[in-house]
């Protein structure tokens, strides 16, 4: 029989609807998979065989109909969902269970989407390789010694392992697109309002967006389009159409786009192995019918030091709210300490090294007397930033860079390195400075690991996104992890 848990979420859809398999039993197919390997894997915190099991059988009974209905998925545990354990990756929510569903998450279900359980994350969303998380780090599928990107390495790990052919990740800096790129998969991060972040446990509220994650690209465009559209129970959220994604990913058809390579995002510091893949993939958009010129964005070599200011201000306002009286972990309550004792005593111990870094510099930032100095000109910064973007539309179409500047590192070689980690994020800030949307599509192997293409496209055109991807995906042969492991 056919192995369930290698289809994608197209494949499992019409294995469902032809009765070749029952939701019932890719459910369970799936749930197998994650017993059989997350123990090296790590990529789940939390796994809900019973909720899975419950979805698919409303499924399979005709309940709930839609192109995704019956098809597994790992949701990152920053989206919260009513009853199930929602941590963020960190020890000051352990055990929390949210009172309601994120709009995404009641979207999901609502399409028949089956929910496996919680993914593993940097905590709070704050990293580049899933080893910040408070319950141990995430491994790379194409090997297990090496990180799976981060924030959201559990999401990607859990699609290159096979344990889900769908997932949703959360993008501040990069976190969608960064482990997509090391762990061969698809990532996109939708226009900033795109997908509602109701229900979102916030990091950056200006920069925070949700989105979808796949093995290819039609599966990743299938999902943008359950996910996305409008929501009044965000002020942010943008009332538009959802842009044709799904007509894009099938079309592929990018003869006569104007594609600019920037000039900023390549040159020293980036491995000759991803510059290769990024410049063969170019090439093979070339070949395809794509005009491709050389575009400069000068200010985008500041975004790095912008959004390690702009991001931190945020998070030090967002996390003041864990503060051991409404919720979650609470330390050293015996009825003698002042409440005051008793936060700093939770905070203390709730949040991890990385957490606290970023509080104290972005509480510096906002400070009195810093204020201007810091966040003020950050922010400046990047509307500069954004007007790079709008000049270079008079021009192209969509802009593409390297995902990232390596390949997947192994596991604890940054860690004492914050600087080193965070320069990993240095071609994807820039895209959420701006707020347009972004994705990786993968572009081949470099020492048998995998490298992605970004693409970056105007605010609500995620259909020039979709009909890059897809083009790549026609034309280059397909990287799949060996799972030697196994």
């Amino acid at each position: 029989m056919t192995d369930l848990t290698r289809l994608s979420a197209v494949e499992t859809r019409q294995a469902i609807a032809s009765g070749a398999a029952s939701a019932v039993e890719v459910a369970q197919a799936h749930l197998d998979r994650i017993a059989a390997v997350d123990d090296r894997v790590h990529a789940f915190l939390h796994v809900d065989a019973e909720g899975a099991l419950a979805q698919a059988r409303r499924v399979d009974t005709g309940e709930v109909t839609g192109p995704l209905a019956g098809v597994p998925l790992a949701l990152k545990d920053v989206i919260c969902q009513e009853g199930i354990p929602t941590t963020v990756g960190s020890k000051i929510l352990e055990g929390w269970r949210p009172p309601y569903d994120a709009t995404l998450t009641t979207r999901l279900k609502g399409a028949g989407v089956v929910i496996l359980g919680k993914t593993n994350m940097d905590e709070f969303a704050m990293g580049s390789s899933t080893e910040h998380s408070a319950y141990g780090p995430t491994h790379n599928p194409w090997d297990l010694t090496r990180i799976p990107g981060g924030s959201g390495g559990g999401s990607s790990a859990a699609l290159a392992s096979y344990q889900a052919p769908l997932a949703i990740g959360t993008d501040t800096g990069g976190s969608i697109r960064q482990p997509a790129s090391v762990t061969g998969t698809v990532g996109v991060k939708p226009t900033y309002g795109g997908v509602s972040r109701y229900g979102l446990v916030a990091f950056s509220s200006s920069l925070d967006q949700a989105g979808p994650c796949a093995r290819n690209v039609l599966d990743a465009a299938l999902l943008h389009e359950v996910i996305a559209g409008y929501d009044p129970k965000d002020s942010t959220s943008i009332d538009a159409p959802v842009p044709p994604v799904v007509e894009a990913a099938r079309s592929g058809d990018v003869k006569g786009l104007r594609i600019g390579v920037v000039k900023e995002l390549q040159g020293d510091g980036y491995e000759p192995g991803v510059t290769a893949r990024f410049n063969e993939a170019v090439e093979v958009l070339r070949g395809l019918g794509a005009t491709v010129t050389e575009v400069s964005c000068p200010h985008f070599g500041y975004a790095l030091p912008a959004y390690y200011l702009i991001a931190p201000s945020e998070a030090s306002s967002n996390l003041a709210r864990f503060d051991a009286v409404r919720y979650g972990l609470r330390v050293g309550d015996d009825g003698v300490r002042s409440l005051e004792e008793v936060m700093a005593l939770t905070r203390a111990q709730g949040f991890g090294p990385e957490v606290k870094r970023r509080i104290i510099l972005g509480t510096y930032a906002l400070s009195s007397g810093y204020y201007d100095a810091y966040y003020g000109q950050a922010q400046k910064v990047r509307t500069l930033i954004s007007g790079d973007f709008r000049k270079a539309w008079d021009s192209v179409d969509v802009l593409v860079a390297p995902t990232c500047p390596t390949v997947a590192f192994p596991l604890g070689a940054k860690l004492e390195d914050p600087l080193a980690m965070y320069k990993q994020d240095i071609c994807s800030i820039p895209a959420n400075l701006y707020g347009g949307p972004a994705a990786s599509f993968p572009a081949g192997l470099s020492e048998g690991l995998p490298v992605g293409l970004q693409v970056m496209a105007p605010t609500l055109r995620e259909d020039l996104l979709y009909l890059v991807g897809a083009a790549l995906e026609q034309a280059l042969p397909a990287s799949v992890p060996t799972l030697d492991w196994e």
